[in-house]
């Protein structure tokens, strides 16, 4: 086992496709840039082994519980509250990518580019335990100097998304209810918003990718306890456009053309009804 109080950061990076793979251990060193790096953007999952503490993602402070695990983003900005407590890894898109692989992971759309975030996934006693185990072997792994390095951090990392992905269904209740196929299409439903919510505003876009009706995603969305698909669109739109807000110098106008408004005007009274604040306001506070 390691001791909590063992501080270190691993890091193994392949040269020829520039994947990196990197493990965090109680190290201060551990937080996100969010869209300030986006040409370098990590997945992240962040174990909290120590006792509930404040996270703030995007600005937005949030309870962390004790050992629970915390699947993070690349374009999200988060920082904690007590570091040394936590375990995490981080992965590029070069070392495992998560799109290219979902049929081995089923993780997209659910614990990262989903509806649901941030999303704790608590640990129990027994799943506390397989986490130590697995963290101790990818400590030792690190430590390999083989040519079969890369290939088994990449294994043992599939086992740490699976495992999470495992726990994050069985914790969600609906899940429980629902169809596979269901859920599928909830999650392909999250990942095309992901990718086309700066110029797809409208239900209508994402139903007819999916090949269902606009009334039809209402219905399931509904079934699965969560927001009506135009809220998700729309609460995308807001949340990139104060990521921009806070963590660039561009200006409304900029922002409202890069979050696919034509109208500057149109977009400040879609913010105001949105968050409650005009943009002026909102960015005098940051």
């Amino acid at each position: 086992m390691i001791s909590d109080r063992t501080q270190m950061q691993l890091d193994f990076t392949e040269q020829k496709t520039e994947g990196r793979f990197v493990m965090y251990c109680h190290s201060e060193a551990l937080k996100g840039d969010g869209i300030r790096e986006s040409l370098n953007t990590y997945n992240t999952f962040v174990w909290n082994k120590g006792e509930e503490q404040t996270v703030w993602i995007d600005e937005i402070p949030y309870t962390f519980p004790e050992q629970a695990i915390l699947p993070l983003m690349g374009n999200q900005h988060f920082r904690f509250e007590h570091p040394p407590q936590l375990v995490a890894w981080k992965f590029n898109r070069e070392f495992y990518c998560i799109l290219d692989h979902d049929q081995e992971v089923g993780c997209v759309g659910f614990l990262f580019y989903g509806i649901r975030t941030p999303f704790f996934i608590t640990l129990n006693a027994k799943e506390a335990e397989n986490f130590e185990k697995l963290q101790s072997t990818l400590v030792d792994e690190f430590g390999e100097r083989d040519r079969f390095k890369g290939e088994m951090l990449r294994s043992l990392l599939k086992r740490l998304i699976i495992k999470t992905t495992r726990l994050g269904k069985s914790q969600t209740e609906s899940c429980h209810d629902l169809a596979d196929h269901k859920l599928d299409l909830i999650r392909r439903f999250a990942l095309l918003v992901e990718l086309h919510f700066r110029q797809q505003h409208e239900v209508r876009f994402y139903a007819e990718s999916l090949n269902k009706s606009a009334k039809t995603l209402s219905n399931l969305f509904a079934l699965y306890g969560q927001p009506s698909p135009s809220k998700i669109i729309h609460d995308r739109i807001v949340l990139e456009a104060r990521r921009l807000f806070l963590y660039t110098d561009k200006s409304a106008k900029e922002v409202s053309f890069e979050l696919g408004f034509a109208n500057p005007e149109y977009f400040s009274r879609f913010f105001k009804s949105k968050t409650g604040n005009s943009i002026t306001v909102f960015k005098s506070r940051k």
